[in-house]
């Protein structure tokens, strides 16, 4: 049988021999949305947990937070709802007053040609478009969060009247779940705040479908309610990328409402892991660069057993990704040293994704298919193989009953074991 699996702006197919089905992990189906724009609009007119922006006091400045080109909201639909939305309460607000701003954490600023693409022309509605630099961008102050984290915003966000963010609700995994205020709390944070709220990856109950009790989870969530952001926007994608859930309302609010459909949409229940697990991180963007495809090396990590094997198919056309990660994965000549390095020194952005991978790797084998050079891969300790090639290898390796699955969008997928937990097996390595 033959099973097709998403891979950059493709697919990519690959063969199993008679006598192997692999069990194919994904949640159930939810049907899409019918009009993403109708719902929106509605939504808008009656947000959850907060007033109506006519309620509210008229804006000065108008600051919108929008995800980078690594997540794959729709903006083309949901921007011209919204500030089509903020245009009817206030007829007389000059569009130069509305800003658009593009927040991608510590990933490199977008420029105009990314900007274009994430944003069309026609989403802006003739409003201003700039893109966050966490390393460069003003800053505010906005206090510290319990957990000390500090939390500096850019300033051009933070000062303005009417604060707004546009995110999706995604499976993360130290974080629980995106959304909420993390567009805004990491997506337009400086590097400090990044480098603090990522550290928590490295506590208890840190993990991909865990949102109470999450530390990470609830320090982003402490960060915005101090930056004091009015209104969220949250889409909930399937498979396909389609919306099948809107929110729009108090970011905490929409935040509880989304994850529970999230859960419903990307959430997978396993009794037991799997010998051999091949891994698609779901196409593009989710594949764009090594330093995201990661995200779906955990995933496939913690639904095989330990000393079982992972294929991932990971197209990475922009590279690598990142290059404080790349620099640092190649100063080490074996992941181990790498390994007892984290440990010891302490937590570093950059240096967490090499120990991230590492966490997996430590527990099984993996086989990376991109289309990255084979160098590259392995200076990240990566090893480098043709999908079906690797594939083949292995079932011919295999005890006859052994146990093989597929994951057709890892990087949006979790699971849940009996013991009750979100990725449990994954994050009790950390």
């Amino acid at each position: 049988m033959n099973i097709t699996l998403p891979y950059g702006h493709g697919t990519h197919s690959l063969r199993f021999p008679e006598g192997v089905s692999p069990g194919v992990l994904r949640a159930a189906s939810l049907p899409p949305l019918a009009s993403l724009a109708t719902t929106l609009a509605r939504l808008l007119h009656e947000p959850s947990g907060t007033v109506r922006l006519e309620e509210m006091r008229r804006p000065r400045l108008v600051a919108v937070a929008v995800p980078d080109e690594t997540r794959p909201v729709p903006l083309a639909t949901i921007l011209p709802v919204l500030l089509g939305r903020v245009f009817e309460a206030w007829p007389d607000l000059p569009r130069a007053d509305v800003l658009i701003l593009v927040g991608g954490g510590l990933h490199e600023p977008a420029d105009q040609a990314r900007l274009s693409r994430i944003v069309p022309p026609g989403a802006a509605c003739g409003c201003r478009v700039v893109a966050h630099d966490a390393r460069h961008s003003f800053l505010a102050d906005c206090g510290r969060t319990s957990r000390g984290t500090p939390v500096l915003v850019n300033a051009l966000f933070a000062e303005a009247d009417l604060r707004l963010v546009v995110g999706q609700i995604d499976p993360h995994q130290f974080v629980g779940f995106t959304g909420g205020t993390k567009g805004v709390a990491v997506g337009l944070a400086g590097a400090a705040t990044i480098r603090a709220s990522h550290s928590l990856l490295l506590q208890d109950h840190a993990a991909a479908g865990v949102l109470a009790g999450n530390p990470a989870r609830e320090d982003i969530s402490e960060a915005g309610r101090l930056v004091g952001v009015h209104l969220a926007v949250n889409v909930v994608l399937d498979e396909a990328k389609r919306p099948v859930w809107v929110g729009a309302g108090d970011p905490d609010t929409v935040l509880a409402e989304g994850a529970e459909v999230c859960a419903r949409a990307h959430g997978v229940d396993l009794a037991e892991p799997y010998d051999l697990v091949v891994a698609s991180c779901g196409g593009h963007p989710k594949d764009i660069c090594l330093y995201q495809a990661q995200k779906g090396l955990a995933a496939a990590g913690s639904a095989v057993r330990r000393g079982g094997r992972v294929l991932l198919l990971a197209h990475c056309g922009e590279g690598v990704g990142d290059a404080a990660y790349h620099d640092y994965v190649r100063r080490f000549a074996t992941r181990e040293e790498l390994m007892r390095d984290f440990r010891t020194e302490g937590f570093r952005m950059g240096a967490h994704k090499a120990y991230l991978f590492g966490r997996t790797l430590e527990h099984c084998e993996a086989v990376v298919h991109s289309s990255l050079p084979a160098d590259v891969l392995r200076s990240c300790h990566l090893v480098p193989g043709d999908a079906q090639a690797t594939l083949d290898a292995w079932l011919a390796d295999a005890p006859q009953n052994a146990r093989v699955a597929v994951i057709p969008a890892a990087n949006a997928t979790f699971f849940r074991f009996p013991d009750g937990n979100a990725q449990s097996r994954a994050s009790s390595n950390t």
